[in-house]
Parts: C-alpha cells; structure tokens; sequence
C-alpha cells in the first residue's frame, strides 16, 4: 500500500465508485474487500489511520463467545464458531489455537462448566480447536502454575483462537488493495452529498495531511464507523434517533511472570457481568475487561481509575502473586459500538450481534458485532449494498480467500510471524543491511526494518502508527515505546522526506498519547 498513489486514484476516479465505504476498521475494511473481491469499484476513507479505534484494541481473541451461550444466544455462537475456524484456514499467520482454563473453587462449577464447555465444542463442529475436559487440581496448577491455590478444586479447559487484532486489519487492508479496492487513511468524510431528492450520492472528504478536499461520487454509501456511527448519519440528517450504545472495556498489561505457562485463564462471572480473561500475549500477560456504559466517544479513550482498580482486584482473587498498579507496563480502553436494544438495560447485557439499517436518505450503515465476525458482516452488508445501489447480483467469495501474508508455519519466524510470507523480506533488509537489524529497545523485540517495511508497504505515516498498530509496543510497553520514538520519528522521517521539526513534533505527539497508556 502505497499512500500517495492510493490518495491519486481516489481523487482521479472517474464517474462513481460502486461503493464508499466510511471507516478503515475491522467491520470497514471487511467490507471493502468483500465487495472489491465480487469485482466492485470499492474506495475506503478512514479518518485517522487503519485500526485507530477499536480494533485495535480488542482482548486478542478469535472466539465463538461462551458467555453468549448461557445468554441463550445459540445463533450468534455457531456464527462466530464457524467464522473462527475460516479465519484461522485464512490467515494461520496470524489465528492460532489457544487453551483457557476456567479454574473451579466450588464443587458444583466442574460439572457445570465442564457441560457447558462440550457444547460449545459440539456447536464448533468441523471447526474446533480442541476438546474440553476437566482437569484434576494438579493438571490445573500445571497449566496454570500462578492461579491461586486456596479452595482450588481443578478446573476444565477448553481451546478458542488467538490473534494480533491490528496486524490482521493491516494485512485485510492489504489484501483489499490487492483486489482493486483504493484505501486511504488520514482522509475524513466532511459531508454526504446528496441528490436532488436528498439521496446520498457520495461525500466530501478532507485529506487531512494536506487539509485539501474534493468530491467522492459514490452509487452506494457504507458507514462502518463504529462508535462514530450516529456522527455520520446526522451529515444526512440530523434528526436521526441514534442506534448505538458505546460501552468501555480496558485492558491492563503486565509481565509475563504472572502468567507462567501457554494457558489463558477464563473468568466466567465478574462482578460488572462481564467475563474476564488473562492470556499470554507477545510474551507479557494481558487482563481485561471491563464493561462501562460511556455518554461521549473518542478517538482516544482513557481507562477510568474504577475500571483499573477493579481488574486489579479482580486478578487478585485468582493470581497467586496479586499485580499492582507499579506492575502495569500499559493500559489501554476500547469502546464497543453497541447497538441499542428497546427498553434498555446494561450493555453487557446488549447482544453482539451486528445490525445493518438504511436511512431514509439511502445511507447503509452497519454497527455491532465482533472481531471473529467481521467476515459475515461484511458480506451481509455488502449484499444489502448490491441491493441499494441495483448492482450486479455476484456472489461472496471471501470464505476461501487467504489473506495476504498468508504461511502455515509462520511461527519459524520468531516474532516477525505476524507478517506471514512478509517476514521473508523483513529479514533479507536486516539481512542486506546490517544496521536495520537493529532491535529498537532491548525490552522488545522490534527492528529497525521494521519501521522501514511499515513505512514503505502498510501505508504508516506517523510515529503512533508504527508503535501502536504496525507494532505493538504502546499496548505492550509504553515506557519502552516512549524511549524507542525518538529512533522512529528518525527513520520515519527518512522514508517519507520529511524534516527534523516533523520528527520533533511527532515524538511530541506520540508522547502526549504514550503517557495517557501509563495510570498515575
């Protein structure tokens, strides 16, 4: 992906793309290459850059969604199921098998968890991961050797999938390229054009590197902005009854001491209603969630110290070695674009199952749903869109369409897998320059090439793409990430012929961020 000449087809485009779609997520890009793959003229702008928002900061799981199951929500489980194992035959680069373990501290769990558990592999069908069983106390502690030992009674273990959230959208993007689809980041909707029927027919958008800005003709409009949805649909009218209910989730990450072993742990009932989870993840330990109703959305959203000091406590009733904040090496919050249920109620009781509506004035927006998902989504949004704009009728084919990157045994890579077949020429540039083989910060394993691949072919433009999505070291490591920006800004700056006042200003920038990652 190269920026400059994905920003000139856009703007070169002549007559209207079959579709437009707002917003470069999971559920945006999703959609792109969908409707790229059917051989659709697809163009994607994304206000900030790919995965800015949610998702890249989801808890890293691919799953059917056990807590949706006691919900009595059997539908959404078998979709997610399914999804799950297409996924993982898409993209093994990056999808990999995961076991949890639900430890049991009282005598009626292991029976019930242990059934609960069958049925979820049962419902998986052809596309399990592994078979469920109860664990004695000792195979527990073995799989688990810093649980908590008091009134430990065993546990069972069930297996669900495991993947980098933003390195999967980066390599969706550029999978969507591939098919044709033009994506541009840093480029925002500023208004919906209409007809003079006041139909939607496109938008004006805002390169917002340059602050230039021009027409997009469009035959149909996708808003696939997330928690961002209602914003859109007011540039079409602004009378709209909004449809999401955004719901906050933090995540907190320590060292990978206190989560010794290959095994997540799954915490069915937490006192907020929402499950909680600790999995290894890059070789630290990651804890989250939490789930708190939010009245405003950002682009930017911070933990609140309540949600920081009940994971912190939640942990502590399962973790031999209770983590404090002194431990916390980073911290960050995700907002869930809920859609809103009638009557009510708490959000982590609103279904995850996604919701497509059309407004009067013809835009198609889709919200809701989950990472695991994204696929289906895309393709029943894809098809309402065929219907909207009268399109040919042609079929999905995304079920079978390996995702660039994609390499069965990628895990020869070390910690470069997440790139799949891109790990090839990563190494040949530390290879063929010695220097770019340099790790940016001896706590973490990233290169020097591979800012340089970042800058070159994922279409990263700034120093926060590279630490938080392109990377991970912000989510991972934020003083790390703090003293590793100097080094990047440079690079970076090398790349893209910029100055020494932009790497000056770009490390400001970033540390402004990297410090809200870090609880007082």
């Amino acid at each position: 992906m190269n920026r400059a000449e994905q920003l000139e087809r856009l703007r070169a485009h002549s007559g209207p793309w079959d579709l437009l779609v707002i917003g470069g997520g999971a559920t945006g890009v999703g959609c792109a290459l969908d409707a790229a793959a059917r051989g659709f003229q697809v163009a994607l702008i994304e206000q900030h850059d790919f995965g800015k928002g949610t998702s890249s900061r989801s808890t890293k799981l691919v799953h059917g969604g056990v807590r949706y199951l006691e919900q009595g929500n059997v539908a959404l489980v078998m979709e997610a199921l399914k999804e799950r194992g297409i996924l993982r035959e898409n993209a093994p680069h990056l999808v990999g098998d995961l076991a949890f373990v639900v430890p049991n501290y009282e005598w009626w769990e292991s029976p019930f968890y242990g059934v609960g558990l069958r049925l979820y592999d049962l419902l998986a069908g052809k596309y399990g991961f592994g078979a469920s069983k109860n664990l004695s106390k000792e195979e527990t502690l073995q799989r688990l050797p810093t649980l908590k030992q008091d009134g430990l009674r065993g546990g069972v273990v069930y297996y669900d999938g495991q993947f980098d959230d933003s390195r999967l959208l980066i390599h969706l993007a550029m999978t969507a390229t591939e098919q044709g689809a033009a994506m541009v980041n840093y480029c925002s909707a500023q208004g919906l054009l209409k007809t003079a029927d006041g139909m939607v027919r496109g938008a004006l958008v805002r390169d917002e590197e340059t602050g230039n800005g021009f027409e997009i003709e469009a035959r149909v409009v996708i808003n696939a902005t997330g928690c961002f949805s209602d914003g859109v649909r007011r540039m079409a009218d602004e009378s709209v009854a909004p449809m999401v209910a955004p719901s906050q989730g933090i995540h907190l990450v320590f060292d990978a001491s206190f989560l010794k072993g290959d095994s997540a742990i799954m915490v069915p009932h937490t006192s907020d209603g929402r499950v909680m989870f600790a999995i290894p993840w890059h070789g630290h330990t990651l804890v989250g969630t939490t789930d708190t109703a939010i009245s405003q959305v950002s682009l930017e959203p911070v933990p609140m110290d309540q949600e920081i000091q009940f994971i912190l406590e939640t942990s502590a009733l399962y973790l031999d070695k209770p983590p404090s904040r002194t431990d916390i090496l980073s911290s960050w919050a995700g907002i869930r674009p809920l859609v809103k249920a009638a009557g009510g109620g708490s959000t982590a009781s609103l279904s995850r199952d996604h919701s497509i509506h059309i407004d009067p004035s013809g835009l198609l927006t889709i919200a809701g749903g989950k990472w695991t998902t994204y696929r289906h989504m895309a393709e029943d949004c894809v098809d309402q869109a065929i219907v909207l704009a009268g399109l040919d009728d042609r079929p999905c084919v995304t079920r079978r369409l390996r995702i660039h990157g994609y390499h069965h045994y990628a895990s020869k890579f070390g910690h470069l897998q997440v790139y799949g077949s891109d790990a090839i020429p990563i190494q040949e540039m530390a290879r063929n320059h010695p220097d770019r083989g340099v790790q940016l910060h001896p706590d973490l394993p990233y290169l020097e090439s591979e800012v340089i691949w970042a800058a070159r072919w994922e279409m990263a433009r700034t120093v926060e793409d590279i630490l938080a999505r392109r990377t991970r070291a912000l989510l991972l490591n934020a003083r790390a990430a703090l003293a590793m920006a100097p080094r990047v800004a440079e690079l970076l700056a090398g790349e893209l012929g910029l100055d020494p006042a932009w790497q000056t200003a770009q490390v400001a920038a970033f540390t402004a961020v990297a410090k809200r990652y870090l609880p007082e």
